[in-house]
């Protein structure tokens, strides 16, 4: 089995086989995703054997989550009822301190947030009690124990850890609308992504976050409203503004010259997991092709009146030097005061967040990649004049 192709209906039949035969996977706007992805993954991905494996095991997973998910709002119709408030939204390129403040952020209780295992197994297994999801968490710490096995390096690039927040992009992921090539080299499932409406990824996550929000009450977690981070957003800022009206929004700012190489040396980490032989070059041009793409988009969204007074920029040097001064200040933007016991568990998380670090290196060049400093500050001019020069 683990050899045969990654073909669409069998990844179906396989969903229906792990839910005990469940038939409903909702919206059928994932269908012409998920054919695109798998014809990508087996013709450009340069799969090994272990990577075509995890991806079968990822992407039965995503398809079986559909199912139970439908299966629950059948059987509790009451999920669609939860009231999801405006959220907070941490975004801008990958490496700028977006995980940082997304980590700190969830220490107040006054804000939902998810964990990796949430993120991978956001519906409740068969049998599991809706006030003990610990079946998840051990799950969810077999993955991250997998991935950091399967390239030690990661740790230092993006620290992963199973029970801290991490990024609704991974919920996308079931709409089979979002950036897999973040996993792999799938370009032409990107270039066809480029061309869709891509709306019914934004009403999976909002139908999601409502049925996490449900889980979340029934264990006796009540909250004020969702911090959500996914650099992902750079790409449908549109989109993203028009699915959660009266959203916040966190924008981080580094130079490209020191975060585009970052973002491909974790990229091609990544791509590591999946193929024997990843593309460092290709993934330093196709990266940083994209997030100039994204950030010329999020620029020109930022330009319409309708959304200017929406985002706040905070500087990746900001959030290194003096992360609670970043804090405070995104407080007075949505005019929360800081509680002394939340600060104080902000402190503790940030001391332990520093020694961890202080142990990882993280060594990259533009060069590496196909890159130069040169010709990133010439591609990325415009953004650096606003956000890094300008900022």
């Amino acid at each position: 089995m683990s050899g045969d192709k990654l073909q669409p209906q069998a990844l179906l039949d396989a969903a229906r086989q792990m839910t005990g035969g469940l038939t409903d996977f909702g919206d059928d706007s994932f269908r012409p995703g998920l054919e695109k992805l798998c014809a990508a993954l087996e013709s450009e991905a340069g799969l090994s054997d272990t990577g075509r494996e995890t991806f079968r095991q990822k992407l039965t997973a995503q398809l079986a989550n559909r199912l139970w998910l439908e299966d629950h709002i059948q059987r509790k119709p009451e999920i669609l009822d939860e009231e999801v408030a405006p959220p907070l939204i941490i975004v801008g390129l990958p490496r700028t301190g977006t995980t940082k403040l997304h980590r700190l952020l969830s220490r107040d209780p006054r804000f939902y947030w998810m964990p990796f295992w949430e993120s991978q197994m956001p519906v409740p297994l068969p049998g599991e009690s809706l006030d003990d999801p610990s079946p998840r968490i051990e799950q969810g710490a077999a993955i991250v124990n997998m991935m950091t096995e399967a390239m030690p390096q990661l740790m230092a690039i993006h620290p992963m850890a199973n029970e801290e927040a991490d990024e609704e992009f991974m919920l996308m992921e079931h709409s089979f609308l979002s950036d897999f090539n973040a996993y792999a080299r799938v370009d032409s499932y990107m270039e066809w992504l480029a061309q869709q409406d891509e709306r019914p990824a934004y009403d999976f996550l909002k139908r999601m976050l409502a049925f996490l929000q449900w889980q979340k009450r029934k264990r006796g977690i009540t909250a004020q409203r969702w911090v959500l981070k996914a650099p992902h957003h750079i790409h449908r800022m549109r989109l993203l503004m028009d699915a959660f009206p009266g959203a916040q929004v966190v924008q981080t700012h580094r130079d490209p010259v020191e975060s585009i190489p970052s973002i491909a040396s974790f990229i091609h980490t990544l791509h590591g997991i999946y193929s024997d032989a990843p593309d460092a070059e290709a993934v330093g041009h196709s990266w940083s092709a994209r997030m100039k793409t994204g950030l010329e988009h999020t620029m020109a969204v930022r330009d319409s009146p309708e959304y200017r007074d929406r985002f706040l920029d905070v500087a990746f040097n900001d959030t290194v030097r003096d992360p609670m001064a970043v804090v405070r200040r995104i407080y007075d933007t949505i005019g929360w005061d800081i509680a002394p016991d939340t600060e104080q568990a902000m402190q503790a998380w940030l001391e332990a967040d520093n020694a961890q670090h202080a142990q990882a290196a993280h060594h990259y060049t533009p060069e590496a990649f196909g890159l130069s400093a040169d010709g990133l500050r010439r591609d990325f001019a415009p953004y650096i004049a606003r956000h890094i020069d300008g900022g």
